[in-house]
């Protein structure tokens, strides 16, 4: 079994669905090593084991709106796409969804997955209740009033596996989305803030070469003005991927035509299924004001970096409150950079590229390629020992644990032998 891509063959001896939430409790309960996959949009061994894998697309795949209380209920397995298709008929949204809608729920929070917006937190801001089976095999039921509850959102995967989830929603709204070219590095490094907060959700594509950034894709709340230039950029007058050689036709609607929020806030239509394989992808997270500073480091390594690449994009995130969320405590901007299926060259590069941004204070994104030698996790989550802890006190024997958890975590293999 492969993941997403198609770069990693997961080590598991045997491969489970369960139907029940009972039948999940009673495999951790009895297994020895286990672990969870959603959509299997990870790059690296984050959900990896060589026990046994649990599917959750068998298990019950509830949506259930309370408008009183303006939540919903969902199975950990649902996709946004299919989420936000069931709220958007009822006249209900979330506040942002991921470039994909092909994502898992539960995939997405526990590994700090984000849309854009200078002011919108990432996916797991929503979370208001979190349901998940722990190594003993018990079901918990954890909302913000519980100790653990900002330990165990964006959990890796660490502290259990997420059968379910309440997350606030809220009326259902329209957004524009327009493609800008040609705006200059010049006045990107002079500006950035004011053109990362031109609309509610920015992305800028590039490849870091060159003067100009190729794109800037801008989603406005449909009570935003249009903005028919930007800095010097002008809007393009023909709909257009991210990859300039590639057909818009997957691609979520632009030229400023409004439609509903899960038709324009992801880039990628949910009817269109991307192509599985044939990229890598690594993102680094860091502080919202160190952005010019870093994108220049990183220019400064163009030439190394653009063979690689199909295309970088460079988006913005709200500060959250979860102990291992990328932006905890912190408005942040996202560096996230699609690679070409090259992963010995990307992987040589990786450790120079990550050297670059140490200066900033980057946190790597937890589903994606990253070299975990590279960085001081203690000093970049200042809860990170406590959640160190408490992954010891819920899993002693290290069920839910896998090399790269134990070396990011700072956990000898012997100690749960």
């Amino acid at each position: 079994m492969k993941n997403w891509a198609g770069n990693l063959e997961y080590s598991s001896a045997e491969v489970h669905r369960p139907a029940s939430v009972a039948e999940l409790q009673e495999l951790v309960a009895n297994a020895t090593k286990i672990k969870a996959l959603g959509s299997r949009h990870s790059f690296n061994t984050v959900a990896d084991t060589d026990g046994t894998h649990i599917l959750l697309d068998a298990l019950p795949q509830e949506i259930l709106l309370d408008t009183a209380k303006s939540t919903v209920k969902v199975g950990g397995g649902i996709s946004y796409g299919a989420l936000g298709r069931a709220l958007e008929e009822q006249g209900y949204a979330i506040h942002n969804l991921a470039s994909l809608p092909h994502i898992s729920v539960a995939g997405a929070i526990q590994t700090g997955t984000h849309g854009s917006g200078v002011n919108n937190p990432s996916l797991a801001a929503a979370v208001v209740g979190v349901d998940l089976v722990r190594a003993s095999g018990e079901l918990v039921t954890l909302t913000a009033d519980d100790d653990e509850f900002l330990a165990s959102v964006v959990g890796v995967g660490a502290l259990g596996i997420v059968t379910g989830l309440e997350l606030a929603v809220r009326p259902s709204y329209e957004v524009r989305q327009r493609v800008l070219t040609g705006l200059s590095w010049e006045r990107v490094l002079a500006n950035f803030q004011a053109i990362a907060s031109s609309a509610y959700s920015v992305s800028f594509f590039t490849n870091y070469t060159g003067t100009t950034i190729p794109q800037v894709w801008l989603k406005a709340l449909d009570s935003e003005a249009p903005l028919p230039d930007l800095f010097g950029a002008t809007a393009a007058t023909a709909a257009m991927h991210p990859l300039p050689d590639m057909s818009a036709e997957n691609c979520t609607e632009q030229l400023d035509i409004a439609g509903k929020w899960l038709d324009r806030l992801p880039h990628f239509r949910h009817e269109f299924t991307p192509s599985n394989g044939e990229e890598l992808q690594s993102e680094f997270l860091l502080p919202l004001d160190q952005a010019p500073a870093a994108l220049q480091a990183v220019r400064a390594l163009a030439g190394k970096l653009a063979p690689l690449l199909f295309i970088s994009e460079i988006r913005t995130i709200a500060a959250d409150e979860f102990w291992l969320s990328p932006f905890y405590q912190q408005q942040s901007v996202a560096l996230h950079f699609t690679w070409k299926p090259l992963q010995s060259d990307v992987e040589a590069v990786l450790p120079e590229l990550e050297e670059a941004l140490r200066p900033f204070g980057a946190r790597p994104h937890w589903g994606k390629l990253f070299t975990p030698g590279q960085y001081d996790f203690a000093a970049l989550y200042p809860r990170f020992k406590d959640f160190r802890a408490l992954v010891q006190a819920n899993d002693p024997t290290g069920k839910f644990r896998n090399g790269l958890l134990d070396s990011v975590l700072g956990i000898s293999a012997a100690a749960h032998a």
